[in-house]
């Protein structure tokens, strides 16, 4: 398990599958905001292709999040869009919402952080998220990434085209440390 500060990256578990669901998929408009394609509800007991892993998929790698304080499942995290050749993959996150507003998201790009340029030796971690998501922005901003640009009207949410914000971080501008400065303020 990779730990954080407060939170661990480890496997799925199977038993992980069902409160994930239950707590990220099942809620339509939380899942329409942080997925690229529309909802759609998945039978109970189907091999949910956003949470059953297929370990030959070298391009990503999923991970559960856990409070290291007891081990209580807390979201779901990847690494994705793995370039072997260019060292280069996406961040992204999500958190139960019992999970939300508690700092998490910081310790857990963080982790990820750590396991892109130091496990992997990739050199750049990028992130996409909505423009209005500024819990996710500030969780990064707190690792060092740099605001890249905006996606002009790239994604569309619930019946409307929204804007993204689009962030980068190479893995010399990373400094671990950083993000433990700005621990006053959580979200």
């Amino acid at each position: 398990m990779l730990r954080g500060d407060e939170v661990g990256l480890r496997g799925r578990h199977e038993d992980d599958i069902p409160i994930l669901r239950a707590g990220l998929y099942d809620d339509v408009a939380e899942s329409s905001r942080s997925s690229g394609a529309p909802w759609r509800p998945v039978v109970a007991g189907s091999a949910d292709p956003r949470l059953v892993l297929d370990d030959g998929d070298q391009a990503q790698v999923p991970f559960s999040v856990v409070g290291l304080d007891g081990g209580a499942l807390l979201g779901a995290a990847t690494l994705w869009g793995i370039d072997t050749h260019n060292r280069t993959a996406h961040v992204g996150l999500r958190l139960l919402p019992s999970a939300r507003g508690k700092g998490f998201g910081t310790d857990v790009v963080g982790t990820l952080c750590h396991y892109g340029f130091v496990v992997r030796g990739l050199r750049r971690l990028q992130i996409e998220t909505l423009a209005d998501n500024l819990a996710m922005v500030r969780a990064a901003e707190r690792n060092g990434f740099v605001r890249e640009g905006v996606l002009r009207a790239s994604a569309w949410v619930l019946g409307e085209c929204v804007d993204e914000v689009l962030l980068g971080l190479l893995a010399e501008e990373w400094k671990p440390e950083a993000r433990n400065s700005s621990a006053g303020e959580r979200f």
